[in-house]
């Protein structure tokens, strides 16, 4: 029996409210996804440090190993996570939290914009974000606009473009100081097809940078008005005392 097993039946884990999920993450779509995903998010976190960090959703995928603050744990309302909770009122202190990353814990929420005033509420000043989602000005978004996928996972969630998470951050007080998108091939359900697509890769870099199926986002929480105060290395000279002449005694003859 598995620990995530083992978890379920003391209670202390529910199953995932999202469904699908396990099943789609073992498809070559998912898998497709996820490497992506990861590799990017591994360069993204890796110069992040501080003492705590936190992962909201997807806990069947660690987005914060390649981190190395001490103290990092998986939150959510489902599945093998650390800490057992509603996203919308997130159990943290405020300004206690120096990273949290969202692997597409917003597109599939009802309340997207009170998961990310908690977000900022437990960040402290100059703390970091890093958002996953899917792209709907992409194929994957008009697969899921136009296509017939019913309620399946990844197409039953409210994709979210670019612009309108930055515009949703901004008003938060956060500064978008990274972004990038992949997985530009199409979303093809069998492995040959999409090994067949990977050229689409390094020409949508460069020709078509804004239409992978997946983007990243990573913001810095602003605090207007705070002034860091550096410690006064630099003294006022201390002056020199002035020489005086030594005064001869005069010679007087004999």
């Amino acid at each position: 029996m598995t620990d995530t097993q083992n978890l379920q039946e003391s209670g202390a884990v529910r199953p995932t409210l999202v469904p699908g999920l396990a099943e789609w993450l073992a498809t070559p779509q998912g898998r497709y996804v996820t490497h992506w995903e990861l590799g990017r998010v591994d360069a993204t976190v890796a110069d992040v440090f501080g003492f705590n960090a936190l992962q909201l959703g997807l806990p069947e995928c660690d987005f914060l190993r390649a981190n190395r603050i001490p103290l990092r744990q998986k939150a959510g309302e489902a599945g093998a996570v650390d800490v057992l909770c509603d996203l919308t009122a997130l159990p943290f202190a405020s300004h206690s939290t120096d990273l949290v990353v969202l692997p597409h814990a917003l597109e599939f929420h009802a309340d997207p914009h009170q998961i990310l005033r908690e977000v900022e509420r437990i960040l402290i000043p100059e703390g970091q974000v890093v958002i996953l989602g899917f792209n709907p000005r992409s194929l994957w978004g008009l697969r899921r606009r136009f296509g017939q996928c019913g309620d399946a996972f990844p197409w039953n969630g409210s994709y979210l473009s670019v612009q309108r998470l930055k515009d949703w951050l901004k008003l938060l007080g956060f500064e978008v100081d990274r972004g990038a998108f992949g997985c530009y091939a199409p979303p093809c359900r069998q492995e040959k097809w999409l090994r067949r697509w990977r050229f689409m890769e390094l020409a949508g870099d460069r020709w078509w940078g804004f239409g992978g199926g997946v983007y990243l986002l990573r913001a810095v929480k602003r605090v207007h008005g705070m002034r860091l105060i550096a410690p006064a290395w630099r003294k006022a000279p201390v002056r020199g005392k002035a020489l005086r002449p030594v005064a001869q005694k005069e010679r007087h003859g004999n």
